[in-house]
């Protein structure tokens, strides 16, 4: 089976579209084109997949993404059994040659409640592209096929659709004890996920010798901060990182944060991040998102804080930092119930098998083995 991958959204090294959707095919043995803004973001590709540079959409400016991307389409879709999309802008104006295809949209998000979040959007562009919104979703549920992130995602579309979770790798080994030094972010800063309360909270965590590490790209509104509380000491922060060698850096953390603010888009989406700390024996400490609470309460792998209260963010850290053995307690039932749970080559192979059902394709023969070592991705 031949796929066709493309974002002009997210960064080419994007934890679900790289690490996870693009390895389960190459590991099946398919063929992957991969459509992303490489040079923008200065990644290099595997060279399992065949890359096609497209510029970033960023911000305001999406134009000229949207096109180059839609040229690279209509150029690759006459060998493409499936195009998979993982931006909702490349639903717009989709050329005709690649609507006769099969297209697959990969929803990653509430694309009408995460307007509220966009700081790039004026206050009344929000109100008003919402039905838009809506309408894009509606119209793209009738011509193609879709991919759900979340189960909460089931009732926006009338249909009955796949759903291919956010999880991890979990290693079959259990992690070692977590340190009492460090507490940790791994993804995306902004404000609505919580770059300004981490940076208050270090403050207080600094003077104990507890470091906060923050590891991520940074939306520009909060680069600033990030940037003084670095020059301050009071923070690590390493800017983007992939997402495997960030998580190599997060391990042995006493506490990983993930404190969400009480957004729209946040209220029925799992925080991939907090599945990726238990994965790791990190400890928890989030904020009250359900689907974050419906994870962390149960398996009792965590603390839970209030939303915008870094102050009781950071009085978690130092209790987990004064009680070893509540840390390594905490962690071990993470890591128990994500390997349970969370695995993501469970869910590897039913993705891959439901894209070979709408390609009509199966994965080749498994070819002869050469005595060559694997490659590293």
């Amino acid at each position: 089976m031949r796929v066709c991958v493309c974002t002009v959204v997210h960064h080419p090294e994007d934890a679900r579209i790289l690490h996870r959707q693009i390895r389960a095919l190459l590991d099946a043995g398919h063929e992957v084109t991969y459509i992303a803004p490489f040079r923008a973001c200065n990644a290099t590709p595997w060279r399992q997949i065949s890359p096609v540079d497209v510029p970033r959409a960023t911000g305001r400016r999406r134009v000229r993404a949207l096109r180059a991307a839609h040229r690279a389409l209509t150029e690759h879709a006459a060998y493409a059994d499936v195009i998979l999309l993982h931006d909702p802008e490349l639903l717009v104006g989709l050329p005709r040659e690649v609507r006769r295809r099969t297209v697959v949209w990969d929803v990653h998000e509430d694309t009408a409640a995460a307007l509220s979040a966009k700081g790039w959007l004026p206050a009344p562009a929000r109100t008003l592209l919402r039905p838009a919104v809506h309408h894009l979703e509606r119209r793209s549920e009738r011509r193609h096929r879709l991919l759900l992130a979340e189960e909460g995602y089931r009732a926006r579309f009338g249909g009955e659709h796949p759903v291919v979770p956010n999880t991890t790798y979990v290693a079959d080994v259990p992690p070692g004890p977590p340190d009492g030094r460090r507490a940790v972010y791994v993804g995306q800063l902004s404000r609505a996920r919580g770059a300004l309360d981490m940076i208050e909270m270090a403050r207080p965590l600094a003077a104990e010798g507890v470091l906060v590490e923050l590891i991520g790209a940074a939306d520009a509104d909060v680069r600033g901060a990030l940037r003084d509380a670095q020059r301050e000491g009071i923070v690590r922060w390493y800017g983007f990182v992939p997402n495997d060698r960030a998580l190599r850096i997060a391990e042995g953390a006493m506490a990983g944060l993930a404190l969400l603010h009480d957004e729209p888009n946040y209220r029925h989406s799992m925080p991939t991040k907090v599945v990726e700390y238990m994965a790791r024996g990190i400890p928890v400490i989030t904020t009250p998102n359900p689907p974050a609470v419906e994870i962390v309460e149960p398996a009792e792998c965590g603390l839970v804080v209030p939303f915008g209260a870094p102050d009781a963010a950071a009085k978690a850290v130092l209790r987990l930092r004064d009680d070893p053995g509540l840390r390594t307690e905490l962690g071990r039932r993470g890591y128990e119930t994500a390997r349970e749970r969370f695995h993501w080559p469970v869910h590897a192979a039913r993705f891959v098998a439901q894209l070979e059902t709408w390609a009509g394709r199966s994965a080749p023969a498994a070819p002869v083995p050469e005595p060559e070592p694997v490659p590293e991705y």
